[in-house]
This record gives C-alpha cells, sequence and structure tokens, in this order.
C-alpha cells in the first residue's frame, strides 16, 4: 500500500481549518479526536491511498495541481508554503521499495517550496 498525504499546519482553530477546506475544494481526513497524538485542528490532512493494483498514482504533480492556484490564499490563512506544507509518501511493500520520480516533478516540486518526506517499511 501506498499512503499519499498533504499535511497543513493551521493556527488550530476550526475557523482556518474549514476555511483551508472550503479554498481546497476537498474532504480533509477526520480528525480523531479521541487520539491521544490528536492536536485537534492544528494540522489539515488530505488523503489518497493506492494498492499496488491501482497502478500509479503521480501524488506530487495531483497535490501541487490541487495547491499551487491556492498558495495566495492558504498564506492570507496563516499558511507558509515553506514550512506549513508537507507531502508525504507512506509506503508499505513486500518484496523491494521502488520509487522513481520524473526530473520534471521534481522540478516543478523544489519549486514549489513545498517538502516531501517518504518512509518505507517491510510488511
Amino acid at each position: 500500500m501506498k499512503y499519499h498525504r498533504i499535511y497543513i499546519h493551521t493556527d488550530g482553530t476550526l475557523e482556518t481549518y474549514n476555511e483551508i477546506t472550503q479554498l481546497l475544494g476537498v474532504i480533509p481526513e477526520p480528525i480523531d479526536t479521541s487520539s491521544r497524538f490528536s492536536k485537534g485542528y492544528s494540522t489539515w490532512t488530505y488523503s489518497v491511498d493506492t494498492s499496488e493494483e491501482d497502478g500509479p498514482f503521480d501524488f506530487i504533480n495531483i497535490f501541487l495541481d490541487l495547491l499551487e492556484s491556492k498558495f495566495a490564499g492558504l498564506e492570507k490563512l496563516g499558511v507558509n508554503k515553506n514550512t506549513d506544507i508537507l507531502f508525504w509518501l507512506l509506503y508499505e511493500y513486500d518484496r523491494q521499495c521502488a520509487l522513481e520520480f520524473h526530473p520534471e516533478e521534481m522540478k516543478r516540486l523544489g519549486q514549489s517550496g513545498v517538502h516531501l518526506n517518504i518512509d518505507c517499511w517491510a510488511n
């Protein structure tokens, strides 16, 4: 399985959280307030999970398509694209952890200023 995430750190208010949701036009992950790790509305998270059977999911370009035209609006909400937005790929594999990124998407990601984290673990 691959778990593709956008994390946006916020000021922790429900108002800002809802404004990000409205601005981006996608439904974030529900907040689990029962978890001891829950930070309430301080992190807005969008998730797309894929399996090997689903084929490739170009998450960097898809996520940048979602965000790039909204950077100014996010900045008005106090979100800094260079420090408050993170793409995270979590990859659970069986036999081999193999990742490939196209130079153009890496260039685009670098120009956006958004950070990328990748975690891999054997199933």
